[in-house]
């Protein structure tokens, strides 16, 4: 075991260590009570399966059979969703044919942040996650089950499952991805029809087709973002089937895979002989496993923010600083876009997670004494699915990468380090990833220029007032103040700027989204401007260094000095039902700690 990744991961369990064993009695008492159906009234029961056929009342009438909760996300408006409409009849027949009961016990709200970038709706985005939780919880609040199939994949989506299946901890939980649609327009294509349309070489009617081109048909898009991070993390904690992140929703294979889930599923109530609940699934290792995937595969920073309030979901406490240690010494393996060219469909062709897996595991970069839904030991995600004769069977990944300019090994890694820093000075802590930002461009010094939203900066870029170097500061869009949005818009402005020879970088107490891309941006700035952190006493033209290299983040001026200007941020709480997150406004904790309204779970 490398000895950073053994102490980051005792670390983090000696910090947890009141706190989790707390949620360990918690769920053990929920445990102990056993299957309840038995002992609810027979109104309660016959309400609870009124809708269910003649042989599925039989067997709810007792607790000898199990009962599998499906919590969904499906909506038929995110493409990667979409696939979901079919996979409820397909689980309550897989259970059914296992003498089982499978239904569908709620479903959760599921927004594309694909949709709402730069608009209004961004702004509940990060709060969707924690109604998702709650959502979780509801829906399982029927205590009519032993076990629960999660359906979800994007962004706020998954996190808030695992927020809410975490408070049923007792239960166990198999998660069940949908797949990506096939390969569209190649993304530096993509990105290249963005950059033509925001200097105003293209027009929208171009840049409509090149976008559609690339998200083009149901399924997970393609590049690296929060989404396929979140498939790789639930490998990556032994949560998934090995191997079925990646397998299109069109693929014969995922039907069969689906199949697979509902009787892993079943395998691992406690009415078996492998009672497996999540809760003693997500320990101290696991979550240092799932950020050394996020590290190995250079996946999305939102994950600086869900994994932290995922931990804590099972009474752990993570920490920025173990990120930026693990970073340390784990290599980056993968060049996916926006931090190479491929896409997660070339990526999984090459080798996919299992070989990122078995790499790490065989250089001592994973904790290997895990429990997943597969049994105890990490090993089994090194193997990949197949279909041979209608049925799947279990192979090794292959020992060489299929593609060594989307996938590597240990020994010949595209970097040494995991591509992700946390900045720390007199501006406070941030997060940088830095996998997809040259060299030459991640150490920045320059003027500040100061904005109070992306509109803002957007006008002064089309008014031609920021061709020079410079640092965009863009205050006010953190948690607290407007829900925290995801500024990618900016992308495209600020690669021109880059692109025309100036040193460019972005500081802002907002987030990117896990498009995150070449120009250098030190995101989710802790303490965020409203609750008076540093960020909001920068004024123009302050000398302001974002230095990823030397882990810094300065301003030359005297703060102390200065009052942060106030901020009517009315326009940004209210209307598309902004109003109604004042709740969570007002809780919301900091993002260092998971930008969460869950101050203890």
């Amino acid at each position: 075991m490398n000895p950073v990744v053994e102490q980051v991961t005792q670390r983090i369990a000696e910090r947890s260590r009141e706190r989790r064993q707390q949620y360990l009695n918690k769920i053990k008492r929920a445990a102990d009570e056993g299957p309840t159906r038995s002992s609810m009234s027979c109104s309660n029961l016959a309400h609870g399966m009124a809708a269910c056929g003649p042989l599925d009342k039989d067997r709810l009438a007792g607790d000898k059979v199990p009962n599998l909760a499906i919590v969904t996300a499906y909506n038929d408006m995110l493409s990667a969703h979409q696939p979901y409409a079919t996979f409820p009849e397909r689980i309550r027949h897989a259970a059914a044919q296992a003498g089982a009961v499978a239904q569908v016990a709620g479903g959760v709200p599921a927004m594309c942040d694909g949709v709402t970038q730069g608009r209004d709706g961004m702004d509940l985005s990060l709060f969707s996650r924690d109604v998702i939780a709650l959502s979780t919880a509801v829906a399982l609040s029927h205590d009519m089950f032993d076990g629960a199939l999660y359906l979800g994949i994007c962004d706020k989506i998954v996190p808030g499952l695992m927020i809410g299946a975490l408070s049923f901890g007792h239960l166990p939980a198999v998660f069940v991805p949908a797949g990506p649609m096939q390969s569209g327009l190649p993304n530096k294509e993509k990105a290249l029809a963005r950059e033509a349309h925001a200097a105003g070489e293209i027009g929208r009617e171009g840049l409509l087709a090149a976008e559609s081109a690339s998200y083009h048909s149901p399924g997970t898009c393609t590049f690296y973002g929060t989404a396929n991070s979140n498939q790789m993390l639930m490998e990556f904690m032994g949560l998934q089937l090995p191997g079925g992140s990646f397998v299109n929703p069109t693929d014969p294979l995922r039907d069969k895979l689906t199949d697979a889930a509902t009787l892993q599923a079943l395998a691992i109530t406690a009415l078996g002989n492998h009672y497996t609940p999540i809760g003693e699934i997500i320990d101290a290792a696991a979550i240092t496993n799932a950020v050394i995937g996020l590290l190995a595969t250079g996946g999305s920073t939102n994950h600086t923010i869900h994994l932290i309030a995922i931990a804590a979901a099972a009474g752990i406490s993570l920490d920025w600083q173990d990120f930026g240690d693990l970073a340390a010494v784990i290599p980056s393996l993968t060049r996916i876009y926006p931090n190479g060219q491929a896409d997660v469909n070339h990526f999984h062709a090459a080798g996919g997670l299992g070989f990122v897996i078995r790499e790490l595991l065989d250089a001592g970069l994973l904790n290997q004494d895990v429990n997943t839904i597969m049994g105890p030991g990490l090993d089994r995600f090194t193997q990949r699915p197949a279909l041979e004769g209608g049925d799947i069977v279990w192979g090794n990944t292959p020992l060489k990468s299929e593609d060594r300019s989307v996938l590597r090994g240990v020994s010949d890694a595209f970097e040494a380090d995991g591509g992700m820093k946390i900045l720390t000075g007199n501006l406070g802590r941030a997060v940088v990833k830095t996998s997809a930002v040259s060299t030459q461009h991640r150490s920045v010094t320059a003027p500040a220029r100061v904005f109070r939203s992306q509109s803002e900066f957007t006008k002064a870029f089309e008014a031609g007032e920021l061709d020079r170097d410079l640092v965009a500061v863009v205050t006010h869009q953190g948690p607290a103040a407007n829900g925290m949005p995801e500024l990618h818009k900016l992308s495209p402005y600020l690669g021109i700027l880059q692109n025309k020879g100036f040193q460019v970088a972005l500081l802002t107490d907002g987030r990117m989204s896990g498009a995150s891309g070449k120009v250098l941006a030190a995101i989710q700035v802790t303490p965020e401007a409203v609750q008076g952190g540093a960020i909001g006493k920068i004024q123009d033209d302050d000398m302001v260094t974002v230095d990823a290299n030397q882990s810094s983040l300065q301003v030359e001026a005297n703060l102390d000095s200065r009052t942060a200007d106030s901020v009517d941020m009315t326009a940004s709480q209210q209307g598309c039902g902004r109003e109604l997150f004042q709740v969570f406004r007002d809780r919301v904790g900091i993002s260092s700690a998971g930008a969460s309204i869950f101050a203890e779970i």
